[in-house]
């Protein structure tokens, strides 16, 4: 995978204590030892076809038996996760945690999963990191449509209920506008296109498609330079306090 080989690129000849700003507490050593679990897990819900929630999430991991063999198992992970895609089609029916039932929504998942997390790679090395607008753009809807459903994990999204208010998220450098709609029972992305796109929001958010998705996910600030933000300025803490994926 693309995203995986950039990160090991990245991480190659650093220390693996290195530790990693994006996510407080964490060693690149445990970046990867996260990243490279989440292909293996992935992949056996994959192989497995899944119709149900998992009750465990144990999995044969093959961890490495020392630090300096755990670049390599990552590579290795990848590769068990590129096999998983080769050999299941992506319209095959799946239990997810999201919205869209099929074996693809795994593996739309990993594939963003992986992408942030060779961004916190190459912010924790001192590299600038680059994300394809289009794939950043995808990246933006992956996170948008399925996080109403990720409070299992995420129960901080329980709060985002309200009456109706609405926020925007729209790219400054490619076609992307998304406007999200607080709702008494929770909230989501407004399904009428014609009708979100016409629709003055309560609050914006305009930035890089890479910007946006770093936002999103909490590797960015709003108040830096890189956004331009309009409206509700409360509406907007409450968003970004209650939405941690």
């Amino acid at each position: 995978m693309t995203e995986t080989a950039r990160f090991v690129a990245a991480v190659k000849g650093a220390s693996l204590a290195t530790p990693v700003p994006s996510c407080p507490g964490w060693t690149l050593l445990d970046l990867v030892r996260h990243t490279g679990s989440v292909h293996r897990w992935f992949s056996t819900l994959l192989q497995q076809r899944v119709q149900e929630p998992p009750r465990s999430r144990e999995v044969d991991l093959a961890l490495p038996s020392g630090e300096d063999g755990y670049l390599g198992w990552l590579e290795e992970s990848s590769a068990v996760a590129a096999e998983a895609f080769a050999v299941t089609d992506p319209d095959t029916p799946m239990w997810v945690w999201g919205v869209d039932p099929y074996a693809r929504f795994w593996m739309r998942r990993m594939l963003f999963e992986t992408l942030v997390h060779r961004t916190d790679a190459e912010t924790a090395v001192g590299l600038r990191p680059e994300i394809d607008p289009a794939l950043a753009a995808d990246g933006v809807d992956e996170f948008l449509v399925n996080l109403p459903f990720a409070a299992p994990f995420a129960p901080k999204t329980a709060e985002l209920r309200g009456q109706g208010e609405t926020i925007r998220f729209r790219c400054t450098d490619r076609v992307g506008d998304w406007l999200i709609r607080l709702r008494p029972d929770g909230f989501g992305l407004d399904e009428n296109a014609a009708t979100a796109a016409a629709e003055q929001a309560n609050a914006t958010v305009q930035g890089t498609a890479a910007d946006l998705l770093l936002l999103l996910y909490g590797r960015l600030d709003r108040s830096t330079a890189a956004f331009e933000t309009t409206g509700d300025a409360e509406l907007l803490t409450r968003w970004f306090t209650n939405s941690e994926f």
